[in-house]
């Protein structure tokens, strides 16, 4: 309230001389506070930390699994022990390391967002106590940052297990052929009644090869534009525009 301020010089004009001062040391000026600055931006920055280290944290668990069932392959470091009992393994220890300091960043950045905004009439000391873990709180979120930039640079991708995968689940086709079944009924084409049953009956809980796949394709009496289109498919090739959408990311 600056009242011990105008008490001692009634005629200054307060607001402007802490403004001028604030803004000299090139921060923001805030003209309402309580006892202290408040803590909200502060909330606001942790919870936003917080929920990057929980992506990155799905990031990190994709990857091992990826890594487990083959899709990711591991550089090996020259010179690097392997695990324990086995010296041929490649353990994921970049990103398991990174999953537990996001972990603990998060975790700790939570409590710190909670508690700054909450005080005893604005007058008790526990924000000071808590302030002392915000170094550790970022400390643990950028060594899992650094881990995972090292780990990522250690992968590479096992082009022939995607590819031998995606050869195997010729079922995945079964979403584009019960499409071009509904545009085909639109245009005016006989016989594509009940695509999703169909489609259903053939793929449901088993698996299918590229010769039953295009055999039920040739069945279903398409137009021959049609047709062609979906025996021109594979499960490697069906994308869509996926390498058009990626560019948003750049």
């Amino acid at each position: 309230t600056y009242a011990a301020h105008v008490a001692s010089v009634p005629g200054a004009d307060w607001q402007h001389v802490s403004k001028t001062f604030v803004e000299g040391l090139g921060l923001t000026w805030n003209p309402l506070t309580t006892q202290i600055e408040s803590h909200d931006w502060q909330a606001e920055l942790y919870a936003d930390v917080a929920r990057f280290n929980r992506i990155l944290h799905n990031v990190c668990t994709d990857i091992w699994s990826y890594i487990s069932i083959g899709y990711f392959v591991q550089i090996p470091v020259a010179g690097a022990t392997g695990s324990s009992t086995m010296p041929h393994k490649v353990n994921p220890i970049r990103f398991e390391n990174a999953e537990a300091n996001l972990e603990i960043s998060s975790g700790l950045l939570d409590v710190l967002g909670s508690t700054l905004v909450t005080s005893r009439w604005q007058r008790d000391l526990t924000d000071s106590s808590s302030q002392r873990n915000i170094g550790v709180a970022f400390g643990h979120s950028l060594l899992a940052i650094s881990n995972v930039a090292k780990g990522l640079d250690r992968l590479k991708v096992a082009e022939d297990v995607l590819a031998a995968d995606l050869d195997t689940n010729w079922e995945v086709l079964g979403e584009a052929i019960q499409m071009v079944m509904r545009a085909e009924a639109i245009a005016g084409v006989e016989g594509m009644e009940n695509p999703y049953e169909r489609l259903k009956d053939l793929t449901r809980g088993q698996r299918v090869d590229a010769a039953r796949m295009q055999e039920f394709v040739q069945s279903l009496g398409l137009s021959s534009e049609a047709e062609a289109r979906l025996l021109a498919l594979t499960p490697g090739t069906y994308t869509g525009i996926a390498d058009e959408l990626v560019d948003h990311l750049k």
